[in-house]
C-alpha cells in the first residue's frame, strides 16, 4: 500500500510540473533598428541610450557607442514586443558611463514620433532640443576690450553687433532645454579655443580664462591675451581663423566642440577690428535618422 501511495504521489507531482511548464509563457521580443548619421564618439565616460515612450513612460531600448567614423556599435535592439508595439516615440539621450540612474538624463539629442513602424529623428522634436534652428543668425566683431589699450585688437572675438555704432545683441538663438548650453569658439591655427559657455545671448558667458583684467561687454566673447593653450601664443591675430557657436551637452566630458555647430564662419584673412561680420548657418552638422520597429 505504501508503494502505491508513493507512486501516486510521484505521478501527481509529474502531472503538476508538466501543467506548470505548459502554462509558463516566455516573453516575446521584437527588433527595433536604428539608422542614424551625424553622431560623434563620446569617449569612454559617456554613451548613447535609446528610449521608447510607452503610455507616457520612457523605457530603455539599450545603449551603444559611436566610433570616430560615426558608426554605431549596435543598431538592432531586442525589446519587449508589447512595449514596442505600443511605443509612440523614440528618444536618444547621452548618459554618463557608468550610469548611476535607470532614468533618462536631461541630455536629449534627437527624437521622433512613430508614424506606423518608423520614426524620423531630429533635434527639432519637442522631446529633444525642440527647435530646428532654421531662424538663427549670428554676428561678431574682433576687439580686445579687456586690456583697455588700443592694441592687439584682432586678438579677441565678441558675439555682438556693432553696426549701429553701439554694441547690441549679435546672436539670435533659441532658448535651450535643460541639459544643453551654447559655447563660443575660435579655431586658431587649427586649434579650437573656447570663448566660454552661455545660455543667454545678452549676458557675459561663464568664463574668461584668456582675457585681461578689465571688464568686457555684456555679451558672450573672449579676449585671447593670456594663458595661451599649448602650441599657441597670445596675443594673436584671429584673421583667417574660424568663428563657431556650438551646442554642448551639460555636463560636458570633452574640451572640444560638440557635433552640433549651428553657426560657423571663417574670419576674413583681411579682417578689421570693430567691424561687424555675419556668421553662416551650419545645420548640416545636426544628426538625423530613423528608428524602425
Amino acid at each position: 500500500m505504501k508503494k502505491v501511495f508513493l507512486l501516486l504521489a510521484a505521478l501527481s507531482f509529474l502531472i503538476i510540473s508538466c501543467s506548470d511548464d505548459d502554462n509558463s509563457v516566455e516573453p516575446t521580443t521584437s527588433s527595433m533598428t536604428l539608422n542614424i548619421s551625424g553622431l560623434e564618439d563620446l569617449g569612454s565616460s559617456a554613451m548613447y541610450e535609446g528610449w521608447i515612450m510607452v503610455d507616457g513612460v520612457p523605457k530603455t531600448t539599450g545603449t551603444f557607442t559611436v566610433d570616430a567614423s560615426g558608426n554605431l556599435s549596435k543598431s538592432s535592439f531586442e525589446i519587449d514586443a508589447d512595449d514596442l508595439s505600443s511605443a509612440t516615440a523614440f528618444i536618444l539621450t547621452i548618459e554618463p558611463n557608468p550610469d548611476p540612474s535607470p532614468n533618462p538624463s536631461d541630455v536629449h539629442i534627437i527624437a521622433g514620433d512613430f508614424n506606423g513602424s518608423s520614426a524620423s529623428l531630429s533635434v527639432g522634436h519637442g522631446a529633444a532640443l525642440g527647435d530646428d534652428f532654421s531662424s538663427i543668425s549670428g554676428k561678431y566683431i574682433l576687439a580686445t576690450p579687456t586690456n583697455g589699450a588700443d592694441t592687439d585688437e584682432k586678438s579677441g572675438i565678441w558675439f555682438l553687433d556693432l553696426s549701429s555704432g553701439t554694441p547690441a545683441v549679435g546672436l539670435d538663438l533659441p532658448t535651450l532645454p535643460a541639459g544643453w548650453k551654447y559655447e563660443g569658439w575660435t579655431v586658431i591655427n587649427g586649434v579650437p579655443v573656447t570663448s566660454g559657455t552661455f545660455t543667454s545671448v545678452t549676458e557675459v558667458d561663464d568664463a574668461d580664462p584668456f582675457s585681461s583684467t578689465q571688464p568686457g561687454p555684456p555679451f558672450p566673447g573672449e579676449d585671447y591675451l593670456v594663458n595661451a593653450p599649448s602650441g599657441l601664443t597670445f596675443p594673436t591675430d584671429l584673421s583667417g581663423g574660424t568663428a563657431v557657436i556650438s551646442i554642448e551637452p551639460d555636463p560636458d566630458n570633452s574640451p572640444n566642440p560638440f557635433t552640433l555647430k549651428p553657426l560657423v564662419k571663417m574670419i576674413p584673412t583681411d579682417a578689421a577690428d570693430h567691424v561687424t561680420y555675419d556668421m553662416d548657418k551650419n545645420l548640416g552638422s545636426f544628426p538625423t535618422g530613423t528608428a524602425s520597429k
